[in-house]
């Protein structure tokens, strides 16, 4: 079962609301980090089950982050966020491999476990 997870923003306020409401779903937060290099080297130490993965991030995004995983063979299962619609992405989303995408005001621990397969 999907439980330990890693979350990825630039913003601090959205890292910490996210904590609260995973942990509250259940989820274990066993890590964040504010950019890509910081989120792969964090995954790399903790190997979480899946990871909230913002797109848009300072130094590498979202998506290369996701595809340096795979191409790494890295079991972490990717759920991407953004403030954007999915259809904003257009097939990015499809090609980068991620198990499904949650926009950021949509955000719910029920959520996570849909895209991730977690039955409760």
């Amino acid at each position: 079962m999907v439980r330990t997870v890693v979350i990825v923003d630039d913003h601090e306020g959205f890292r910490t609301f996210a904590r609260r409401l995973l942990e509250a779903g259940g989820f274990g937060v066993v890590g964040e980090a504010r950019d890509g290099a910081s989120a792969l080297a964090e995954i790399e130490r903790l190997h979480p089950d899946a990871v909230l993965l913002d797109i848009q991030l300072p130094d590498i995004d979202g998506f290369e982050v996701a595809r340096r995983l795979v191409d790494v063979g890295s079991p972490t299962r990717v759920v991407f966020t953004s403030t954007r619609e999915a259809q904003d992405y257009g097939g990015a989303l499809e090609e980068a491999g991620g198990a499904g995408f949650i926009p950021k005001d949509d955000l719910s621990a029920v959520a996570m476990d849909q895209l991730l397969g977690v039955v409760r």
